[in-house]
């Protein structure tokens, strides 16, 4: 049997990321390995989407590199990302997963397809239009299809920030009991509630760099930098 390609570690060295003129990112040097979930913190603008982004190999450093599983060029990644606000197919919740499915190589059978949308909840929503259902629910798919693609890890962008309380106490079962799986969790946040909820280790952005990475308590109890400080006592990160 063939070994699975795998994708972690992820490892940024000197990476740096320009959108025309404008500096989003600079020297990000870190890894990113297997464990409880890694959540983004900081202030808007900081550069968190853009992290996740090149993490996810959607956008290409203008400096430094990006390697995975201690290489350079990996054919297929075993990772998946989920933005806040996803797009439905227009097609029932079932038929969005078995597209998904299709499109990562796998079996779009009866079976598959219960599976991945019973992991979210919504296999009593199977036949109903994806664009009919709720915001909450409609992230619950979203995170039913790229669990379609058996990622190693899955990038979440600020998941539930259009959500309710509910709906986000759904999402984040998930999102705990995808990690407790075993797939690597990488999401960014403003709810430093959740953060503290989900958080194996912080990774806190400022001013476009890395301003800390390290476990959750010591984040929460003693940050280390007074950029952080001041944003966990909601003030204004200059």
């Amino acid at each position: 049997m063939r070994d699975r390609p795998t994708t972690l570690p992820i490892s940024f060295q000197d990476v740096a990321y320009v959108a025309g003129t404008t500096p989003i990112l600079r020297d990000v040097t870190l890894s990113i390995t297997s464990g409880p979930p890694t959540v983004l913190l900081g202030p808007n603008g900081s550069g968190k989407t853009t992290f996740l982004k090149l993490a996810m190999g959607l956008l290409t450093p203008v400096a430094g590199n990006i390697v995975y599983s201690e290489h350079r060029n990996v054919v297929r990644r075993r990772q998946a990302i989920v933005f806040q606000k996803p797009v439905m197919l227009r097609r029932t919740a079932a038929r969005n997963v078995a597209f998904a499915l299709k499109a990562a190589g796998r079996e779009q059978d009866a079976p598959a397809i219960a599976r991945l949308l019973g992991a979210v909840g919504l296999e009593a929503l199977a036949e109903r239009p994806a664009r009919r259902l709720s915001a909450g629910e409609q992230q619950r798919l979203a995170l039913a299809r790229a669990l379609a693609r058996d990622p190693e890890v899955l990038f979440l962008d600020e998941p539930t920030a259009s959500l309710d309380p509910a709906a986000t106490k759904a999402v984040e079962e998930i999102v705990t009991c995808t990690a407790e799986s075993g797939v690597k969790i990488v999401m960014s946040t403003h709810d430093l509630g959740q953060a503290r909820r989900l958080a194996g280790d912080i990774l806190f952005l400022a001013k476009g760099r890395v301003m800390e990475h390290g476990p959750a308590a010591a984040f929460f109890a003693e940050p280390a930098t007074s950029e952080a400080k001041c944003f966990l006592a909601g003030g204004l990160v200059t």
